[in-house]
């Protein structure tokens, strides 16, 4: 029987000795294996840890934060007590978020640009489970896009797919500029249509549990598409 996304991340903190932290374990997942079981355990863990320091950013301590994850992950009653358990440890590492950025850009150097997006749009699900945006959720969310690498364009993006009333271009869904001729634009979405498949996401270690996050991409990717492709008719 197939081991679940949490029993592994169990054992991950199993092996943590006493008074070594949540960094730990990011460290050992470094270098894992594209598609591997310490893939997804890598992902799942780098949101939860982002997740709890944002969880202190915004000031909610009170929130349930575990209903916030059900909002990402599928997680069963017996299980939460694992994913509480990352969260606990991360909240309580003296460790910047910054820190904890970096670390897991790190666990994700090949393919990473993609995985570090999947794994932003985690945070944003995250960030929008009480049905509020803060104003420190948004620096905090701004400033771990930058760590990773994924510029402007690619955080407003993502702010305008998840947050009411932000400022929305279909241009930056597609990741492309409003000069791209029509035969750009189309190779951009089929593009985008295929990072966004599920198997695709799997891959980049995204665990089964989160890939409602594909589903929720592609409504986007193809409303940009219907959207340019609609004004350039015009």
């Amino acid at each position: 029987m197939e081991r679940s996304i949490w029993t592994r991340i169990n054992d991950a903190l199993a092996a943590l000795t006493a008074g070594e932290g949540l960094s730990v374990v990011l460290d050992r997942l470094r270098g894992a294996r594209v598609a591997s079981p310490e893939r997804s355990v890598g992902f799942t863990i780098s949101v939860i840890a982002l997740g709890a320091k944002m969880a202190k950013a915004d000031g909610q301590v009170t929130r349930n934060e575990v209903a916030a994850f059900r909002s990402l992950f599928t997680i069963a009653p017996e299980e939460e007590a694992n994913a509480a358990r990352v969260f606990n440890l991360a909240r309580q590492d003296v460790a910047g978020f910054d820190a904890y950025a970096r670390k897991i850009a790190a666990i994700f150097p090949d393919e990473g640009r993609e995985t570090l997006i999947d794994l932003l749009e985690g945070l944003f699900t995250i960030a929008m489970a009480d049905g509020e945006y803060h104003p420190n959720e948004d620096a905090f969310l701004a400033e771990v896009a930058r760590i990773f690498g994924l510029g402007d364009a690619c955080f407003r993006s993502l702010r305008a797919r998840f947050v009411e009333g932000a400022p929305r271009d279909p241009y930056d869904v597609l990741g492309i500029t409003p000069d791209a001729s029509m035969a750009e634009i189309r190779t951009a979405w089929k593009q985008a249509v295929r990072d966004s498949h599920p198997d695709r996401l799997i891959a980049r270690g995204v665990p089964p549990e989160a890939v409602e996050l594909a589903s929720r991409r592609m409504i986007d990717i193809n409303a940009a598409w219907k959207e340019i492709n609609g004004s350039r008719a015009a």
